[in-house]
């Protein structure tokens, strides 16, 4: 419901039968594409709602589809971010009920939840009144905010992200190697672009979120900055970032709003800031944090940087590949020396991890030393370096380094030694 003038308008029940009708035979008639990874491990549960989360046009809509088909039940599809439902308010939720109930649907597949107003306490109902329920949303912040207070214990939750490299294989039809990886490195993993081909849908994508995700949702009136900032994040994954620093380059006077500015970004599945590992948690709070990139095809949309920096692409890619599994991720750093990834630093075998493209006689005591350093803090006896192409052991001491090309790790396979799958 809302105001224009003096006359109070809402929404009428035909209008929302027609928009509801319209958006299926819509995704009626697209195609379900490639069966995601996570597809399979979904849980067929009747007394949870199961929120999938993720970047704008990663896929989640279309991974619940393939999953409702899966069910073999009738079912009622709506995205609450259609325009036409602008207008949308609480009362109206009687109006959807009655069309729910004329569906016979007993599964409800609702997009972009986030954008109806109460939409936690109309989900909470719906389970009460024994629907299956299944639903996607584009923003971290918002959803865990709602899940965690009205629909604590009553929801699964499921990250999507865009194409993995073994989907993206699968997708084109290649083989694994280092030149199908350099490929995904250049390319990312969104499905709509690696079916045209075509820079404007991840320009556009970028433009949503900026502003229909950010700037309009948490009231930005100058977006200048914001776009500034995010320009110079595209040319700094798996880089230390420093608010301070970029306070003055992106054109606002404090690193709070840098730091405000990361919250949102990350909030839409954009970034993701990786601290340094400490015993203390100030000194954590304080230390600068490692950046990376949601999928690599933003970075060469976005990035001012001509040049392509393939060890800083295969960082940004195994980093994403971990988080694909687990959110316990830190860096190491001390007495000068420093490991890119430490896996579940907590449990009993964390795994400690670098990355460079190329282990040659320039960087080999680097990396190897760096790694050293991470596996004696944290009582590990072997760790690994991820390369383009390289294949090797190398022992020091009571350690054992094993380097795989990036291409060749399993990392599910990785995590789970020693019990190291993280939450």
């Amino acid at each position: 419901m809302y105001r224009t003038g003096f006359i109070l308008l809402s929404m009428k029940l035909s209008e929302i039968q027609t928009i509801a009708d319209s958006q299926k035979q819509l995704v009626l008639s697209q195609d379900t594409g490639l069966p995601r990874e996570v597809l399979p491990h979904l849980p067929k549960t009747e007394t949870h709602a199961l929120v999938v989360s993720g970047i704008r046009r990663c896929g989640k809509s279309t991974l619940l589809l393939q999953f409702v088909k899966s069910l073999g039940k009738p079912w009622f599809y709506l995205n609450f971010e259609d325009f036409r439902l602008y207008q949308f308010s609480i009362e109206d939720f009687e109006l959807l009920d009655r069309v729910i109930d004329e569906s016979g649907a007993r599964v409800l597949l609702f997009d972009e939840i986030q954008a109806a107003p109460n939409w936690e306490l109309y989900v909470r109902q719906k389970l009460d009144q024994h629907f299956q329920v299944l639903a996607t949303g584009s923003n971290a912040s918002l959803l865990s905010r709602e899940l965690g207070t009205k629909l604590t214990g009553r929801h699964l939750s499921q990250e999507l992200f865009p194409f993995s490299y073994t989907e993206y294989l699968a997708f084109l039809g290649l083989e694994r190697g280092l030149q199908s990886l350099d490929g995904y490195l250049e390319s990312g993993g969104f499905p709509e672009y690696l079916k045209t081909n075509n820079p404007e849908i991840l320009v556009q994508l970028q433009s949503d979120i900026l502003y229909r995700d950010i700037a309009v949702r948490y009231g930005i009136k100058d977006v200048g900055p914001l776009k500034r900032l995010f320009v110079l994040l595209m040319s700094n994954a798996g880089h230390l970032i420093s608010p301070s620093k970029l306070a003055p380059a992106i054109g606002v006077k404090s690193p709070s709003t840098v730091l405000t500015y990361f919250s949102y970004l990350e909030a839409a599945y954009l970034v993701s800031l990786v601290p340094c590992s400490s015993w203390s948690p100030k000194a954590q709070l304080l230390a600068p944090k490692k950046l990376y990139v949601t999928d690599s095809g933003l970075i060469h949309t976005s990035t001012l940087s001509s040049s392509r920096d393939m060890g800083q692409l295969l960082e940004n890619y195994v980093f994403v590949e971990l988080r694909r599994r687990t959110k316990d991720i830190l860096y190491y750093s001390g007495s000068g020396r420093e490991c890119d990834f430490v896996v579940n630093p907590r449990g009993r075998a964390p795994l400690c991890m670098q990355v460079c493209r190329e282990l040659n006689s320039d960087n080999e005591a680097r990396e190897v030393e760096g790694l050293l350093a991470a596996l004696d803090s944290f009582k590990v006896d072997v760790g690994y370096i991820l390369t383009g192409d390289t294949r090797d052991t190398i022992v020091r001491g009571d350690k054992r380094i094993e380097v795989l090309p990036a291409y060749a790790a399993d990392f599910a396979w990785l995590l789970s030694l020693s019990g190291r799958m993280g939450s």
